[in-house]
Order: C-alpha cells, then structure tokens, then sequence
C-alpha cells in the first residue's frame, strides 16, 4: 500500500470516527463540485460566525440552476455541506433552491456531526446571498 492510501485511510477513518456518513466521507475525498465556473451567474463569498468561508458560483439558464460550483476555507463540514447543496440544487428553479432547509442538507448527507450543522447554515447562507445577488443584478425583486 502506497503512502497515499494509508493516509487516505487515515483520514477517512478520522471522518468516520467524528461522526460523518459515508455519503459526505465521498463528497468531501472526491471534492466534488469544488472549483469554479467560468463566467458565472451568479458569485458570492460569505465568511460565517464560525470564521469559515464559502464562495459560491451558480449557472443559472431560464431561472433555473444549471451548474453549481462552491470554494471554501474551512473544516470538512464546510465542504460536505457545500458538496450536498450544491448537488441538491442542480436543476432547480431559483425558488425551490432557496426553500431548502439547512436539515433537508443534513438529511441528504445522511446526517452530520452535531458539532458541524452550523456548515449547513453556511452553505444555505452563502446561496441565499448569491442568489440574491443574481435576482438584484438582473433586476428582479
């Protein structure tokens, strides 16, 4: 076994050990939907309480969410949470992206650390704002 895969192991027995599920075990090692999208809809980057930090990048074609990409400087919750939502959203009209719940994300990540729910919160914040973004840029609401 390489170097690698032993801390690969290490790391994802520390995750479980915490108390994160398989699913944000998965999102968080193959970071999935981290990065950015080039010429975006929509950008916004929000610090939380807690001193993490999130950006997110939304495509966004007829009111619907297209393509959804997240940054962040912060713990594993941060990024399984960003992961989740970002997943979640992907499809949906601006409207039903914004009426999910910070627990609907702790849910499809099939629970979370009691200590790492307040990610959820920052992942839900950080759409809201970029959504909010979106809507006063073209004019809306």
């Amino acid at each position: 076994m390489s170097e690698a895969e032993v801390g690969e192991e290490t790391q994802i027995s520390l995750l479980k050990r915490s108390g994160y599920s398989d699913k944000a075990i998965d999102y968080f090692m193959n970071k999935v939907n981290v990065g950015g999208i080039e010429n975006p809809s929509a950008s916004f980057a929000y610090t939380g309480p807690c001193g993490d930090s999130m950006e997110f990048q939304l495509g966004i074609d007829d009111g619907r969410i297209t393509e959804a990409k997240f940054q962040a400087i912060g713990c594993a919750g941060s990024y399984t949470a960003g992961s989740a939502l970002t997943e979640m959203i992907k499809g949906k009209t601006l409207d039903e992206a914004e009426g999910i719940t910070a627990e609907e994300v702790v849910r499809h990540l099939g629970g979370t650390p009691t200590s790492k729910v307040h990610c959820t919160c920052l992942a839900k914040r950080t759409l809201e704002k970029a959504i909010e973004q979106y809507r006063k840029a073209i004019g809306e609401r």
